[in-house]
Formats: C-alpha cells, sequence, structure tokens
C-alpha cells in the first residue's frame, strides 16, 4: 500500500506539471515538494509536455525497478490544453506504475502550480504544489527515436 501511495503522489506531481497553460511564464523546469523530481515543461505543437530532467537517486530506483534504465529523459506530460481560468487538463504517464492517466494543474502564479490526480474515477486523489526551478540551464532532453 505504501508503494501505492508513493506512486500515486508521484503522479499527483506530473499532473501539475503537465496541466501548465501555453504561455511563456509557465514554460521552463518545476520542482515537486521535495525535489526529487524536476521537469521541463514545453510547448509541443497545440499543446503542452514535460520531460523529465532531473530524478533524485531513490526516484531513479524506483524507475528501475519498474523496468526503466533511467527516469530522465522520460515524457510524463503529454496533450495538455487550456481549460479555462488558467487551468489545464491532459495525460499524465507514471513510469513506476507503467500507466497513463488524466491530471489537471492549476497555475496558482508565475511560481507556483498546483496540480490533483485522481485514479479509480475519482476515488483516490491526490494534489501537490510545485515550483518553478529559477536559474537553472533550460535542458533539451533527447526523445526517444532522434
Amino acid at each position: 500500500m505504501s508503494k501505492f501511495i508513493t506512486a500515486l503522489a508521484a503522479v499527483a506531481a506530473l499532473f501539475t506539471f503537465v496541466s501548465a497553460p501555453a504561455h511563456a511564464e509557465n514554460l521552463g523546469v518545476w520542482r515537486n515538494p521535495k525535489d526529487n523530481i524536476r521537469l521541463h515543461i514545453t510547448d509541443c505543437g497545440p499543446s503542452m509536455c514535460g520531460w523529465v530532467v532531473y530524478a533524485s537517486r531513490k526516484a531513479e530506483a524506483d524507475a528501475k525497478k519498474s523496468g526503466y534504465d533511467t527516469l530522465v529523459g522520460q515524457q510524463v506530460l503529454r496533450d495538455f490544453a487550456p481549460t479555462g481560468n488558467g487551468n489545464m487538463k491532459g495525460k499524465v504517464f507514471v513510469p513506476t506504475l507503467k500507466v497513463t492517466l488524466s491530471g489537471t494543474a492549476e497555475f496558482v502564479d508565475a511560481r507556483t502550480m498546483r496540480a490533483k490526480g485522481c485514479v479509480l474515477g475519482g476515488l483516490f486523489c491526490k494534489s501537490q504544489v510545485w515550483t518553478r526551478v529559477d536559474g537553472v540551464q533550460q535542458v533539451r532532453v533527447s526523445k526517444a527515436g532522434e
């Protein structure tokens, strides 16, 4: 159960990143509350997407237990589009669970993003506040097939 809750927390964190509006102020690198995962949110055509650019040793170990060589470079946010009032909705891939879920994000201000993710039809929900990372070099992560 503990592993499920940890994975759910990671999912919620990822939901937050994916939900970034297609405004320049929401692009860039964001960190979760424990700063064990950082995502680079970028434009991906008509929507927003996010790639893992930093993962702590523990986060990497969890990814390896799930069959991934590395968490860094994984696209975890896909197809995030505005839903109104600065909010966004899209798909979040959770490597440790090997599932893609729906997620939402609300940008509270230029440095704060509130993410919420639910599983099992809203039975289990988790929200987290992510923080923009200033002064971090924007990294381009090579995607599979490039």
